[in-house]
């Protein structure tokens, strides 16, 4: 496998999985946002729904990910002192992978905890935590680590998923919205008109499943996306130690074992990443094993 090269892994394919549990609140969305077009507009429900997703490859090209989609997800630029630690752990990331920094976006997000992640074809995101606490070499394990996802085409479907999520969750907030003005009508008026109480609670009741009903599909739609995302894990982390970063990587996260809260059944469907502790014992596995073959793991003549 050549340096910086994409290369799907098989989490690529199975991240679409989640899609299918978003795809009918997605198309109610569409239809209701779809009628006024469609009445006055004479655009088909095809057309329409096909013009949403299309519109969506935006979110995969820098520009955008830089001004909208880093900020849709909570992120921000980082600052110049940020920068300054940041740039040259992630410029010496890509020229591992013999490609130009400017290709990919930083972005900084707030977060007491070590934690980075990777979005859309560009986006690299890094905690504010993380980019105060971790050396130098361990961001450049965490940065290979979001980089892999890149490469292992592990954010499409993610990218892809929270495109389609925006107006199911916009749709679903306006019913709740609703309902609350429902409710306060309702009240402000019921003690004069009894009957006016009893049209209010079916309101209540009617717009507050709707919506419910609505959020199934996005929380059944991240509750296979943890799932399915474990493996991708793994497989970044040992596409990171391919690229020469394993036991930088294998730092960092050994600074998350003791702060990480012990897990039940069900709390692991909540999450995407494995334990530290399960990551840290795969890639000690892979660096002993390079070991005794007398090599560290990267891509040969990769610049470190």
């Amino acid at each position: 496998m050549a340096a910086g090269s994409r290369r799907l892994d098989w989490s690529a394919i199975t991240a679409f999985a989640p899609l299918v549990a978003l795809a009918p609140p997605w198309l109610v969305a569409i239809a209701v946002f779809w009628v006024p077009f469609g009445v006055w507009g004479d655009v088909t429900f095809q057309l329409f729904a096909a013009a949403h997703l299309a519109l969506g490859i935006v979110l995969f090209s820098r520009p955008v990910q830089r001004l909208v989609f880093a900020r849709m997800l909570g992120a921000r630029n980082p600052t110049r002192a940020e920068l300054d630690v940041l740039q040259p752990a992630w410029t010496e990331v890509a020229e591992a992978n013999r490609m130009q920094p400017a290709r990919f976006v930083l972005a900084v997000v707030e977060g007491d905890d070590v934690n980075a992640f990777a979005c859309g074809g560009h986006l690299l995101v890094v905690s504010s935590f993380a980019v105060e606490r971790l050396s130098h070499d361990e961001l450049c394990g965490v940065l290979a680590h979001e980089l892999s996802h890149h490469l292992g085409g592990h954010t499409i479907a993610l990218t892809i998923a929270q495109w389609m999520s925006l107006p199911v969750l916009f749709l679903a907030r306006v019913g709740f919205a609703l309902r609350d003005l429902s409710i306060g009508i309702t009240n402000a008026v019921a003690y004069r008109w009894p009957l006016v109480r009893l049209v209010g609670s079916m309101v209540w009741l009617v717009l507050t499943v709707a919506s419910l009903v609505l959020l199934i599909g996005p929380n059944l739609s991240r509750i296979l996306s943890n799932i399915v995302g474990r493996p991708a894990e793994f497989q970044a982390d040992r596409r990171a130690f391919r690229m020469g970063f394993g036991n930088e990587l294998m730092s960092a996260l050994q600074r998350m074992i003791g702060t990480e809260e012990r897990r039940t059944i069900g709390a692991a469907f909540l999450t995407s990443h494995p334990p530290a502790i399960d990551r840290v014992v795969r890639l000690d596995a892979m660096i002993r094993r390079d070991a005794r073959r007398g090599r560290r793991g990267g891509f040969p003549n990769a610049p470190r």
